[in-house]
Protein backbone atom coordinates (compact mmCIF):
# COMPACT_ATOMS: atom_id res chain seq x y z
CA UNK A 1 0.00 0.00 0.00
CA UNK A 2 1.72 3.53 -1.05
CA UNK A 3 0.51 6.34 1.69
CA UNK A 4 -0.42 9.76 0.32
CA UNK A 5 2.46 12.29 0.61
CA UNK A 6 1.65 16.06 1.09
CA UNK A 7 3.35 18.28 -0.91
CA UNK A 8 7.11 18.04 -0.24
CA UNK A 9 6.86 15.04 1.47
CA UNK A 10 8.45 11.48 0.04
CA UNK A 11 6.21 8.24 -0.42
CA UNK A 12 6.13 5.88 1.97
CA UNK A 13 6.12 2.33 1.00
CA UNK A 14 4.39 -0.41 3.47
CA UNK A 15 6.57 -3.07 4.30
CA UNK A 16 5.16 -6.08 2.28
CA UNK A 17 3.22 -9.26 3.87
CA UNK A 18 5.20 -12.72 4.52
CA UNK A 19 5.66 -14.28 1.44
CA UNK A 20 3.62 -17.62 0.63
CA UNK A 21 5.33 -20.66 -0.19
CA UNK A 22 5.92 -21.61 -3.18
CA UNK A 23 6.56 -24.79 -5.59
CA UNK A 24 9.68 -23.81 -6.13
CA UNK A 25 10.71 -23.66 -2.73
CA UNK A 26 9.46 -26.99 -1.77
CA UNK A 27 11.49 -28.41 -4.99
CA UNK A 28 14.44 -26.72 -3.35
CA UNK A 29 13.98 -28.11 0.63
CA UNK A 30 13.02 -31.55 -0.90
CA UNK A 31 16.22 -31.69 -3.39
CA UNK A 32 13.58 -32.52 -7.10
CA UNK A 33 12.80 -30.51 -9.91
CA UNK A 34 9.58 -28.20 -9.96
CA UNK A 35 8.00 -30.91 -11.99
CA UNK A 36 8.06 -33.73 -9.75
CA UNK A 37 6.95 -31.61 -6.72
CA UNK A 38 4.01 -31.29 -9.14
CA UNK A 39 2.97 -34.61 -9.82
CA UNK A 40 3.10 -35.31 -5.97
CA UNK A 41 0.90 -32.22 -5.39
CA UNK A 42 -1.51 -32.85 -8.45
CA UNK A 43 -1.43 -36.65 -8.42
CA UNK A 44 -0.78 -36.38 -11.83
CA UNK A 45 2.46 -39.19 -12.92
CA UNK A 46 4.71 -41.64 -11.34
CA UNK A 47 6.88 -40.62 -8.13
CA UNK A 48 8.72 -42.90 -6.60
CA UNK A 49 7.54 -43.59 -2.88
CA UNK A 50 10.62 -42.07 -1.51
CA UNK A 51 11.00 -39.18 -3.32
CA UNK A 52 7.21 -38.52 -2.55
CA UNK A 53 7.98 -38.97 0.85
CA UNK A 54 10.63 -36.15 1.10
CA UNK A 55 8.35 -33.84 -0.83
CA UNK A 56 5.17 -34.07 1.29
CA UNK A 57 7.50 -33.67 3.74
CA UNK A 58 8.94 -30.62 2.77
CA UNK A 59 4.93 -29.78 1.52
CA UNK A 60 4.08 -29.92 5.29
CA UNK A 61 7.06 -28.00 6.85
CA UNK A 62 6.95 -25.19 4.84
CA UNK A 63 3.04 -25.00 4.99
CA UNK A 64 2.69 -25.20 1.26
CA UNK A 65 -0.59 -24.87 -0.43
CA UNK A 66 -1.11 -25.66 -3.74
CA UNK A 67 -2.66 -23.15 -6.17
CA UNK A 68 -5.96 -24.19 -7.63
CA UNK A 69 -5.94 -22.53 -10.58
CA UNK A 70 -2.42 -23.69 -11.40
CA UNK A 71 -3.65 -26.84 -10.55
CA UNK A 72 -6.73 -26.96 -12.22
CA UNK A 73 -4.37 -26.68 -16.04
CA UNK A 74 -2.26 -29.04 -14.67
CA UNK A 75 -5.02 -31.71 -14.16
CA UNK A 76 -7.99 -30.58 -15.80
CA UNK A 77 -9.79 -30.89 -12.35
CA UNK A 78 -10.80 -27.86 -10.20
CA UNK A 79 -11.57 -30.14 -6.91
CA UNK A 80 -14.49 -27.66 -6.82
CA UNK A 81 -18.57 -28.33 -7.10
CA UNK A 82 -21.52 -26.00 -7.71
CA UNK A 83 -24.80 -25.30 -6.29
CA UNK A 84 -27.33 -23.31 -7.47
CA UNK A 85 -29.75 -22.93 -4.18
CA UNK A 86 -32.33 -20.62 -3.11
CA UNK A 87 -31.76 -17.61 -1.10
CA UNK A 88 -33.14 -18.74 1.91
CA UNK A 89 -33.32 -19.11 5.74
CA UNK A 90 -36.25 -22.14 5.72
CA UNK A 91 -35.11 -24.91 7.53
CA UNK A 92 -35.67 -27.56 4.64
CA UNK A 93 -33.89 -25.68 1.83
CA UNK A 94 -30.78 -24.38 4.35
CA UNK A 95 -30.47 -28.18 5.91
CA UNK A 96 -29.98 -29.55 2.21
CA UNK A 97 -27.48 -27.32 1.35
CA UNK A 98 -25.48 -28.39 4.64
CA UNK A 99 -25.96 -31.41 3.69
CA UNK A 100 -24.75 -31.42 0.27
CA UNK A 101 -21.57 -29.48 1.53
CA UNK A 102 -20.66 -31.54 4.18
CA UNK A 103 -20.52 -34.80 1.73
CA UNK A 104 -18.13 -32.76 -0.74
CA UNK A 105 -16.20 -31.72 1.96
CA UNK A 106 -15.58 -35.03 3.36
CA UNK A 107 -14.56 -36.40 -0.62
CA UNK A 108 -12.45 -33.51 -0.20
CA UNK A 109 -14.18 -31.22 -2.75
CA UNK A 110 -14.51 -27.48 -2.11
CA UNK A 111 -18.14 -26.26 -2.80
CA UNK A 112 -18.60 -22.60 -4.71
CA UNK A 113 -22.12 -21.66 -4.00
CA UNK A 114 -24.67 -19.32 -6.48
CA UNK A 115 -27.77 -17.88 -4.59
CA UNK A 116 -30.60 -17.24 -6.34
CA UNK A 117 -33.36 -14.97 -4.99
CA UNK A 118 -36.33 -15.99 -7.27
CA UNK A 119 -36.08 -19.33 -8.78
CA UNK A 120 -37.22 -18.59 -12.31
CA UNK A 121 -35.68 -19.81 -15.62
CA UNK A 122 -33.54 -17.12 -16.45
CA UNK A 123 -31.67 -16.41 -12.86
CA UNK A 124 -31.15 -20.55 -12.66
CA UNK A 125 -29.50 -20.33 -16.13
CA UNK A 126 -27.80 -17.28 -14.83
CA UNK A 127 -26.25 -19.15 -11.52
CA UNK A 128 -25.55 -22.17 -14.05
CA UNK A 129 -23.38 -20.02 -16.10
CA UNK A 130 -21.35 -18.05 -13.42
CA UNK A 131 -20.44 -21.57 -11.93
CA UNK A 132 -19.30 -23.13 -15.01
CA UNK A 133 -16.90 -19.94 -15.61
CA UNK A 134 -15.33 -20.90 -12.04
CA UNK A 135 -14.26 -24.37 -14.04
CA UNK A 136 -16.54 -26.01 -11.50
CA UNK A 137 -16.36 -30.20 -11.98
CA UNK A 138 -20.12 -30.32 -11.54
CA UNK A 139 -23.38 -28.70 -10.37
CA UNK A 140 -25.95 -29.60 -7.74
CA UNK A 141 -29.18 -27.39 -8.40
CA UNK A 142 -31.04 -27.47 -5.58
CA UNK A 143 -35.15 -26.63 -6.61
CA UNK A 144 -37.77 -26.81 -5.13
CA UNK A 145 -40.15 -24.86 -7.10
CA UNK A 146 -42.00 -25.07 -10.06
CA UNK A 147 -40.44 -22.94 -12.10
CA UNK A 148 -36.81 -23.95 -10.47
CA UNK A 149 -37.86 -27.62 -11.52
CA UNK A 150 -38.59 -26.40 -15.01
CA UNK A 151 -35.93 -24.08 -15.60
CA UNK A 152 -33.78 -27.58 -15.33
CA UNK A 153 -35.06 -27.91 -19.28
CA UNK A 154 -32.67 -25.40 -19.96
CA UNK A 155 -29.48 -27.60 -17.68
CA UNK A 156 -26.16 -27.68 -20.00
CA UNK A 157 -24.85 -30.81 -21.43
CA UNK A 158 -21.44 -30.62 -21.26
CA UNK A 159 -21.42 -30.11 -17.63
CA UNK A 160 -22.64 -32.92 -14.93
CA UNK A 161 -26.00 -31.68 -13.70
CA UNK A 162 -27.66 -33.25 -10.93
CA UNK A 163 -31.03 -31.82 -8.72
CA UNK A 164 -32.70 -32.14 -5.42
CA UNK A 165 -36.22 -31.99 -5.84
CA UNK A 166 -36.84 -30.34 -9.30
CA UNK A 167 -39.61 -32.59 -10.03
CA UNK A 168 -40.26 -36.17 -12.28
CA UNK A 169 -40.41 -34.57 -15.64
CA UNK A 170 -36.43 -33.09 -15.03
CA UNK A 171 -34.28 -33.63 -17.29
CA UNK A 172 -31.30 -34.64 -15.09
CA UNK A 173 -30.77 -36.75 -11.95
CA UNK A 174 -33.21 -35.78 -9.21
CA UNK A 175 -32.96 -36.61 -5.56
CA UNK A 176 -35.28 -36.00 -3.41
CA UNK A 177 -36.95 -37.29 0.39
CA UNK A 178 -40.49 -38.97 -0.53
CA UNK A 179 -42.21 -35.89 0.28
CA UNK A 180 -45.86 -38.48 -0.71
CA UNK A 181 -45.03 -41.19 1.50
CA UNK A 182 -43.59 -39.00 4.29
CA UNK A 183 -47.73 -36.93 4.22
CA UNK A 184 -49.31 -40.58 3.93
CA UNK A 185 -47.73 -41.72 7.25
CA UNK A 186 -48.46 -38.44 9.27
CA UNK A 187 -51.89 -38.88 7.84
CA UNK A 188 -52.44 -42.51 8.15
CA UNK A 189 -51.00 -41.69 12.26
CA UNK A 190 -53.18 -39.20 12.91
CA UNK A 191 -56.45 -41.70 11.55
CA UNK A 192 -55.04 -44.29 13.71
CA UNK A 193 -55.71 -41.92 16.71
CA UNK A 194 -59.56 -42.97 15.65
CA UNK A 195 -60.61 -39.06 13.67
CA UNK A 196 -62.91 -39.36 10.79
CA UNK A 197 -61.12 -37.15 8.56
CA UNK A 198 -58.02 -35.02 8.63
CA UNK A 199 -57.69 -31.08 8.10
CA UNK A 200 -54.45 -30.19 5.84
CA UNK A 201 -52.31 -26.87 6.76
CA UNK A 202 -50.86 -27.04 3.32
CA UNK A 203 -47.25 -24.75 2.38
CA UNK A 204 -47.37 -22.89 -1.20
CA UNK A 205 -48.90 -23.98 -4.17
CA UNK A 206 -45.67 -23.07 -6.15
CA UNK A 207 -43.30 -25.44 -3.87
CA UNK A 208 -43.01 -29.10 -5.12
CA UNK A 209 -42.36 -30.17 -1.60
CA UNK A 210 -46.10 -28.72 -0.56
CA UNK A 211 -47.83 -30.48 -3.31
CA UNK A 212 -46.41 -33.83 -2.93
CA UNK A 213 -47.44 -33.43 0.91
CA UNK A 214 -50.55 -32.44 0.12
CA UNK A 215 -51.32 -35.63 -1.98
CA UNK A 216 -50.24 -37.86 0.00
CA UNK A 217 -52.60 -36.54 2.10
CA UNK A 218 -55.35 -36.27 -0.36
CA UNK A 219 -54.77 -39.85 -1.05
CA UNK A 220 -54.92 -41.62 1.92
CA UNK A 221 -58.05 -39.99 2.73
CA UNK A 222 -59.47 -40.70 -0.23
CA UNK A 223 -58.63 -43.99 -0.92
CA UNK A 224 -60.31 -44.80 2.67
CA UNK A 225 -63.36 -42.96 1.40
CA UNK A 226 -63.24 -40.31 3.95
CA UNK A 227 -64.54 -36.78 4.27
CA UNK A 228 -61.77 -34.06 2.36
CA UNK A 229 -61.99 -30.59 4.33
CA UNK A 230 -60.57 -27.60 2.28
CA UNK A 231 -57.25 -26.79 2.52
CA UNK A 232 -55.99 -24.05 4.48
CA UNK A 233 -52.93 -23.07 3.05
CA UNK A 234 -49.47 -20.70 4.42
CA UNK A 235 -46.38 -19.75 3.34
CA UNK A 236 -43.75 -22.00 5.57
CA UNK A 237 -43.61 -19.45 8.32
CA UNK A 238 -45.10 -19.30 12.00
CA UNK A 239 -47.10 -16.44 11.19
CA UNK A 240 -49.15 -17.53 8.64
CA UNK A 241 -49.64 -20.86 10.60
CA UNK A 242 -51.29 -19.36 13.96
CA UNK A 243 -53.64 -17.16 10.80
CA UNK A 244 -54.52 -20.33 9.53
CA UNK A 245 -55.01 -21.40 13.06
CA UNK A 246 -57.42 -18.70 13.71
CA UNK A 247 -59.30 -19.44 10.65
CA UNK A 248 -59.73 -23.25 11.97
CA UNK A 249 -60.80 -22.53 15.35
CA UNK A 250 -64.59 -23.42 15.28
CA UNK A 251 -65.01 -25.20 12.42
CA UNK A 252 -67.21 -28.44 12.75
CA UNK A 253 -65.30 -31.94 12.91
CA UNK A 254 -61.84 -30.27 13.76
CA UNK A 255 -59.95 -33.21 15.52
CA UNK A 256 -56.53 -33.85 13.59
CA UNK A 257 -54.21 -31.69 11.51
CA UNK A 258 -51.77 -32.60 9.39
CA UNK A 259 -49.36 -29.50 9.35
CA UNK A 260 -46.92 -29.30 6.01
CA UNK A 261 -44.23 -27.82 7.83
CA UNK A 262 -43.39 -27.90 11.68
CA UNK A 263 -42.98 -23.88 11.27
CA UNK A 264 -46.67 -23.39 10.36
CA UNK A 265 -47.51 -26.03 12.88
CA UNK A 266 -45.70 -24.14 16.10
CA UNK A 267 -48.05 -21.15 14.83
CA UNK A 268 -50.98 -23.50 14.91
CA UNK A 269 -50.37 -24.57 18.45
CA UNK A 270 -50.14 -20.71 19.80
CA UNK A 271 -53.22 -19.74 17.70
CA UNK A 272 -55.03 -23.07 19.29
CA UNK A 273 -53.49 -22.56 22.52
CA UNK A 274 -55.18 -18.59 22.33
CA UNK A 275 -58.58 -20.29 21.50
CA UNK A 276 -58.59 -23.20 24.64
CA UNK A 277 -57.94 -25.60 22.12
CA UNK A 278 -56.39 -28.07 23.98
CA UNK A 279 -53.42 -30.58 22.23
CA UNK A 280 -53.47 -33.34 22.27
CA UNK A 281 -56.88 -33.17 24.67
CA UNK A 282 -58.94 -32.06 21.53
CA UNK A 283 -56.84 -31.71 18.68
CA UNK A 284 -54.42 -34.00 17.66
CA UNK A 285 -51.57 -32.01 15.59
CA UNK A 286 -48.67 -33.49 13.03
CA UNK A 287 -45.50 -31.76 11.22
CA UNK A 288 -42.97 -31.96 8.96
CA UNK A 289 -39.59 -31.55 8.93
CA UNK A 290 -38.50 -32.89 12.91
CA UNK A 291 -36.57 -28.99 13.25
CA UNK A 292 -34.71 -29.22 15.84
CA UNK A 293 -36.78 -27.18 18.21
CA UNK A 294 -39.92 -29.75 17.69
CA UNK A 295 -39.26 -31.71 20.89
CA UNK A 296 -39.62 -28.29 22.37
CA UNK A 297 -42.98 -27.07 21.40
CA UNK A 298 -45.80 -27.31 23.92
CA UNK A 299 -46.75 -29.89 23.42
CA UNK A 300 -43.39 -31.77 21.68
CA UNK A 301 -45.08 -32.44 17.98
CA UNK A 302 -45.20 -35.44 16.28
CA UNK A 303 -43.53 -34.65 12.95
CA UNK A 304 -41.96 -36.51 9.66
CA UNK A 305 -38.28 -36.59 9.87
CA UNK A 306 -36.16 -35.58 6.74
CA UNK A 307 -32.64 -37.00 7.06
CA UNK A 308 -30.48 -33.97 5.28
CA UNK A 309 -27.56 -35.78 5.85
CA UNK A 310 -28.65 -38.70 3.78
CA UNK A 311 -29.71 -36.38 1.22
CA UNK A 312 -26.55 -34.67 0.55
CA UNK A 313 -24.09 -38.07 0.35
CA UNK A 314 -26.52 -39.45 -2.09
CA UNK A 315 -26.96 -36.40 -4.01
CA UNK A 316 -23.09 -36.21 -4.11
CA UNK A 317 -23.06 -39.84 -5.13
CA UNK A 318 -25.51 -39.37 -8.07
CA UNK A 319 -23.12 -35.91 -9.05
CA UNK A 320 -19.93 -38.46 -8.58
CA UNK A 321 -21.35 -40.89 -11.21
CA UNK A 322 -22.53 -38.09 -13.67
CA UNK A 323 -18.88 -36.75 -13.68
CA UNK A 324 -17.35 -40.26 -14.11
CA UNK A 325 -19.06 -40.54 -17.62
CA UNK A 326 -22.36 -43.27 -15.73
CA UNK A 327 -25.88 -42.75 -16.07
CA UNK A 328 -27.27 -41.83 -12.66
CA UNK A 329 -30.33 -43.29 -13.68
CA UNK A 330 -33.82 -40.62 -13.27
CA UNK A 331 -35.28 -40.11 -10.17
CA UNK A 332 -34.04 -41.25 -6.40
CA UNK A 333 -36.38 -41.30 -3.23
CA UNK A 334 -34.39 -41.04 0.65
CA UNK A 335 -37.15 -42.93 2.92
CA UNK A 336 -38.83 -40.04 5.47
CA UNK A 337 -39.46 -40.81 9.09
CA UNK A 338 -42.52 -40.35 11.39
CA UNK A 339 -41.59 -39.44 14.84
CA UNK A 340 -44.10 -39.94 17.41
CA UNK A 341 -44.62 -36.94 20.25
CA UNK A 342 -46.93 -36.00 22.54
CA UNK A 343 -49.03 -33.92 20.11
CA UNK A 344 -50.85 -36.85 18.71
CA UNK A 345 -50.77 -38.47 22.12
CA UNK A 346 -53.69 -41.14 22.66
CA UNK A 347 -56.37 -39.46 25.25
Amino acid sequence: MVDRAKPGEQTRTSPPGPRQPSLADVAGMAGVSHMTVSRVVNESGPVRPETRERVLAAVQKLGYRPNTAARALVTGRSGTLGVVALESNLYGPASTLYGIENAAREAGYGVAICSVTRPGRTSIGDAVESLRRQAVEGIVVIAPHVTAGRALAAAPSDIPVVAVGGGESAPVPVLSVDQYDGARRATEHLLARGHRTVWHLAGPEDWLEARDRERGWRDTLEERGLRVPAVVRGDWSPRSGYEAGRALVGKRGLKAVFSANDQMALGLLRAFTEAGIRVPEDVHVAGFDDVPEAAYFTPPLTTVRQDFIEVGRRTFGLLEDRMAGGDAGARHLVPAELVVRESTALR
